[in-house]
């Protein structure tokens, strides 16, 4: 059992006074609720109640999971609210005045974002008699989420029949409720005017009726249903203020007028309202409709602000390998550490906690790492003693945008960096003015590399066509030249340390794999080979045809002679040789340079990260085949090729990346959050071996300054990669100071989450993400569950299987556990026992689940609603049903078009535009494809890639016709639909998700039918990382149409035909959205058949 620490506020009021002295006034304060004289609140992730008139505020719990959404109870002697105690947002209540809190929830759902957090129930309300508690949660629902209500006592929650909802309110007498369908409230998208904009309806909860009574094209959300009104947010001017609807008039009036901040989670009491704004609370009388802001003093513990001592090796950013290899060089958290190969104490060469370093570079002289470092407020280049002494130096005074690791060069003596503008520079770290190389025009310039005289630099940019050409720059000319051409995608350059080659990787192989599914698939893999390039015209191809010749005794005895002479030559000249360089200058013949290109003999496949020692090569192979979300960690193998021996070997195999010492004699290596330092010779290398102690990179972590830099890095991505420099037009400076002179304020993780939210918001666009980070949570507990809907048999108290959903059990991620071979247990049979505990209604039976997640679990099932004779099943419990929910509901609708078309017509859902998206469509495509007609459902479809590859497949047109002897006529291509297709469309299809419905509208494929879509087509290609592992996204490029203009963003695809599945509707078991789309497919079916010439009568040849 948990141990709760909780707080009576008799207790604390004999201690107030002393408490005010060590008190301060507190902002960011969220999620209130009001009764009567008292407002309950979160603060710092604890509830805290405080007088309605302000003041000193009391503790009510403290616990490290996060609660939320605290509401009393109709005579204000209960709080119910939302908690992760077990690292689910379950429902608890908690007496007004303090105590452990009690779980009435057990049953994890996939999760509801809640501004970086993911809370599975929200309590929104109390039922006007105090006896049952309303929430929303997302466990039997798809693809939305739904209203469920439950003893405030506990037991089994029961749905309410609305098919989706977001926040409610119960009307007086508790017969309705004021809703919005939707929930939008941590969306981090102000102004917003897409398809999912909220409006408020009400509810009959007897008749199933219901009445849309706002339509703006913006947010009207939080309903809060006072007596004759409803009270609730909207933005129509602009910012969201609190407007009243009054049932009788229907007219709709502002009461609150703020201006600088949104009203945010207004909390409905007996005659007030409480809200925030600004991070303040504020109550508004209803009776007079004024409002007044609350000072709120805390105590000034402030728990989670204190300075403490945190392991950081596993938020390491960058790593590389020093000259010698005797120390691993690391960036993490912001500072920069080495690591001891075996021997010493990790060090923290920086020290500077509040202040972000990242990309150290050692330099090969072993005497300096440099780092870029964001203490004047942009990114700028600075070097310090490797050992930690000394003083560090500045080395440039020009930052304006984010830049890129920099790369010493061989003589130690200046560094090449590149930057957002998509520019290349060097510097010369004594002169420390900063040289520009070149200006790319289509992407950021990333491998850049030093010949080995510091007097070139090779790197490659991409072509308007994304296919990259190699570049070399001349220091002492201060000329570019490129050296590969515009038709193939050559990158990753590296020097011969002899200056005789520049070796490189090109896209040049290409051999076709068909796929195994459709002939008329294929792709190209393995296309990648290592290259090289001889520098001067007279060089030979290390790869040129050798021939093994006898000597004569004549040249042998000339030989010995010159030999002798040499080495007299040697002994005389070897003083003068200790200060001659050790490399020449090296020259370079740039006249027909692109025909001196040769291979490497080794087998083409996915390479990358090219280094070069003496007389040997280094590169990582990828796998060749690619899978969303797999980036190649763990799955790579470093390869080495010998230049003398002209053999490959693999070194290690399932590293994600590495490095090596200046002479290629070593390698440090990255496996997971593995780090290891091996030789770098052939044998037999397996992670773990040279592992490294990073356990021993520590530093004291000071939250308040952590907070301050992450939200100051957060407002500097946003500026340097938003796709407009104007900003939207938004005062971004402006913005940075009105967010962040909330940041004293700032007592959670969390709360730093919703203030770099709230400021990306200002941004009006769609992709402004923002979450992780390091944030105190629970350890979490599983609930397991069987696939099943449960119905509680009040009169017996036995709970009966009412619904058992099948899945797909070959595959483990869609495995049903009622449904799998062995387990017989028919829908309408009752629980009985689990694991030898009688379960029993009221009890929650999802209580007696936990932690039994792909455990056996022994059930007892019977036929009947009694103990006697039951049978003992043994079962395997999922940890969601997500997709058990979905495949039920596809199969459903494929039905219902099959039913209705006689099996003329297939259905297709494409959940998103990424894998899983690609994936249901491939299963679907290719087996009705030769159906008259299709309807591709696109709604709830999540995004993910641009969806061409789809189109691809449902533009295809019947080329020709095959006859064979035997058997149906074959087509050209063999796959594509020769008939009608529809496309179904709702508010929920976003993203990718709206790109498809513009693209099938543009090729001309069939109506749109449905709702207007989410409204987002701005792209993102990166998570951008902060100090303590969280991330912001920023839109870097947003979509044009064919006419020259901005389009879709924040509105969204129109359907051709307009219909809404209201929530009457689809409780009578409708679709309407489907039902119309086969009627429009089947009217052009009738109207326009499409049918092809069967076999002519065969050809009389004589």
């Amino acid at each position: 059992m948990k141990t709760f620490k909780v707080f009576l506020i008799g207790l604390v009021l004999s201690i107030v006074l002393f408490s005010s002295i060590f008190a301060e006034e507190a902002r960011l304060l969220r999620f209130p609720d009001i009764h009567g004289d008292r407002i309950v609140f979160v603060y710092g992730g604890d509830l805290w109640a405080v007088s309605s008139e302000g003041g000193m505020a009391q503790r009510l719990t403290s616990f490290e999971g996060y609660e939320a959404f605290p509401k009393f109870s109709p005579d204000g002697r209960r709080i119910a609210f939302t908690a992760a105690y077990d690292g689910n947002g379950d429902v608890y209540m908690m007496p007004a005045e303090g105590g452990e809190p009690r779980r009435l929830t057990y049953r994890p759902g996939r999760g509801q974002p809640s501004g970086g957090l993911t809370l599975d129930d929200w309590v929104i309300d109390w039922f006007p008699d105090g006896k049952e508690v309303l929430f929303r949660s997302s466990r039997d629902a798809f693809p939305t989420s739904k209203l469920f209500r439950i003893s405030s006592e506990g037991g089994f929650p029961e749905a309410l029949k609305l098919p989706e909802a977001g926040l409610a309110s119960f009307s007086p007498d508790g017969n309705k409720i004021a809703y919005n369908r939707k929930s939008r409230e941590f969306r981090t998208w102000k102004r917003y005017h897409g398809g999912t904009a909220q409006d408020i309806w009400i509810y009959d909860l007897k008749t199933d009726a219901v009445e849309r009574i706002t339509d703006w094209k913006g947010t009207d959300n939080i309903p809060m249903w006072y007596e004759d009104k409803i009270y609730f947010t909207s933005d129509r001017e602009h910012t969201l203020n609190l407007y009243c609807y009054d049932l009788k008039t229907k007219d709709i009036g502002k009461i609150t007028n703020h201006k600088e901040y949104d009203v945010k989670w207004p909390g409905l009491g007996p005659g007030a309202i409480v809200y925030e704004n600004g991070g303040d609370l504020f109550v508004l009388d209803l009776a007079t409709e004024k409002t007044k802001k609350i000072s709120v003093e805390v105590p000034a513990e402030r728990i989670l602000t204190r300075s403490t001592w945190e392991k950081v090796d596993d938020l390491i950013i960058d790593f590389s390998l020093s000259p010698s290899a005797k120390r691993g060089l690391f960036s993490a958290r912001g500072e920069v550490f080495t690591v001891p190969e075996e021997k010493g104490e990790v060090r923290n060469l920086t020290q500077t906690p509040v202040i972000r370093e990242i990309y150290a570079a050692w330099s090969p002289d072993g005497k300096w790492v440099a780092y870029l470092s964001e203490r004047t407020g942009e990114y700028e280049l600075y070097i310090r003693p490797q050992d930690g002494s000394g003083e560090e130096k500045r080395i440039t005074y020009d930052g304006e945008c984010y830049r890129l690791p920099p790369v010493w060069s061989p003589d130690s003596k200046k560094l090449a960096f590149s930057d957002k503008k998509l520019r290349l520079f060097y510097v010369d770290v004594d002169e420390k003015e900063p040289v520009l190389v070149d200006q790319a025009e289509v992407s950021e310039i990333y491998d850049y590399v030093w010949s080995s005289d510091s007097k070139w630099i090779a790197y490659s940019k991409n072509n308007p066509a994304y296919f990259a050409s190699i570049h070399l720059y001349s220091l002492d000319k201060g000329k570019v030249h490129q050296i590969t051409g515009e038709l193939t995608d050559d990158f990753s350059p590296v020097f011969d340390p002899a200056g005789k080659y520049l070796y490189f990787i090109s896209a040049r192989t290409f051999s076709p794999t068909f796929s195994d599914f459709e002939r008329t698939e294929y792709v190209y893999r393995n296309t990648r080979n290592i290259y090289l390039m001889t520098l001067q015209a007279d060089s030979l191809s290390p790869f040129a045809p050798e021939s093994d010749e006898e000597k004569v005794k004549e040249d042998e005895e000339k030989e010995e002679e010159e030999d002798k002479n040499k080495d007299n030559d040697k002994d005389k000249k070897k003083d003068k040789n200790k200060d001659e360089k050790k490399s020449k200058d090296i020259q370079i013949d740039f006249e027909n340079i692109d025909q001196r290109i040769v291979g490497v003999p080794i087998k083409s496949g996915n390479y990358t990260r090219l280094a070069a020692a003496e007389d040997k090569l280094f590169y990582l192979a990828m796998p060749a085949i690619w899978e969303w979300g797999q980036s190649g960690g763990g799955q790579n193998e470093l390869h080495m090729f010998d230049m003398k021996e002209k053999e490959e070997h693999t070194l290690i195999s399932g590293i994600n990346n590495y490095d090596i010492s200046s002479k290629g004699e070593k390698i440090i290596y990255k496996s997971g959050n593995t780090y290891g330092i091996i030789d770098a010779k052939k044998g037999k290398n397996k992670v773990g071996d040279g592992k490294l102690s990073t356990s021993g990179m520590e530093m004291k972590v000071d939250p308040p300054g952590e907070w301050e830099q992450m939200f100051e890095e957060a407002w500097r991505l946003e500026r340097d990669f938003f796709y407009d420099p104007n900003m939207h037009g938004v005062d971004w400076n402006g913005m940075k100071k009105k967010y962040g002179q909330l940041l004293p304020h700032v007592a959670h993780r969390w709360d730093l989450t919703y203030l770099i939210g709230e400021l990306i918001g200002e941004l009006t666009t769609s992709h402004t993400y923002v979450g992780g980070g390091k944030m105190p949570r629970s350890k979490p507990v599983n609930v397991g569950l069987l696939g099943v809907g449960f119905e509680p048999d009040k009169k017996t108290g036995f709970y009966r299987f009412k619904k058992i959903y099948k899945g797909e059990n070959w595959e483990k991620d869609r495995r049903a556990p009622l449904t799998e071979p062995g387990v017989d247990i028919k829908e309408g049979e009752y629980l009985i026992a689990v694991n030898g505990q009688q379960v029993r209604y009221p009890a929650n039976p999802y209580q007696y689940f936990e932690k039994t997640v792909d455990k056996q679990v022994k059930i007892k099932v019977n036929d009947k609603p009694s103990a006697s004779d039951a049978r003992e099943v043994t079962v395997k419990p999922v940890g969601s049903e997500y997709m058990l929910h979905y495949l039920d509901w596809v199969e459903t609708n494929r039905k219902r078009v099959e039913e209705a078309t006689d099996g003329r017509v297939g259905y297709i859902h494409v959940p998103n535009t990424s894998l899983w998206g690609l994936n249901e469509f491939s299963r679907s495509f290719y087996a009705q494809a030769r159906k008259e007609g299709l309807i591709i459902d696109v709604r709830y479809n999540g995004g993910g890639m641009i969806p061409d590859m789809f189109m691809e497949h449902l533009q295809r047109k019947i080329l020709s016709l095959w006859s064979p002897r035997e058997g149906l006529v074959g087509r050209t291509p063999n796959v594509a639909l020769h008939g009608h297709m529809a496309c179904i469309i709702n508010e929920y299809a976003g993203s990718g998700g709206d790109a498809f419905p513009y693209y099938f509208r543009e090729l001309g494929l069939g109506p749109l039918v449905g709702t207007r879509t989410w409204g987002g087509l701005v792209g993102i290609s990166r998570g951008l990382p902060l100090m303590d592992g969280g991330y912001v996204t920023c839109p870097e490029f947003a979509f044009i149409n064919l006419e020259g203009e901005w389009d879709v963003e924040n509105h969204g695809v129109d359907p051709d035909i307009e219909v809404d599945n209201r929530p009457d509707l689809v409780i009578k078991g409708d679709d309407p959205q489907l039902e119309r789309a086969i009627q429009e497919v089947m009217k052009k079916l009738k109207e326009e058949p499409r049918t092809l010439p069967g076999r002519p009568k065969y050809p009389i040849k004589r």
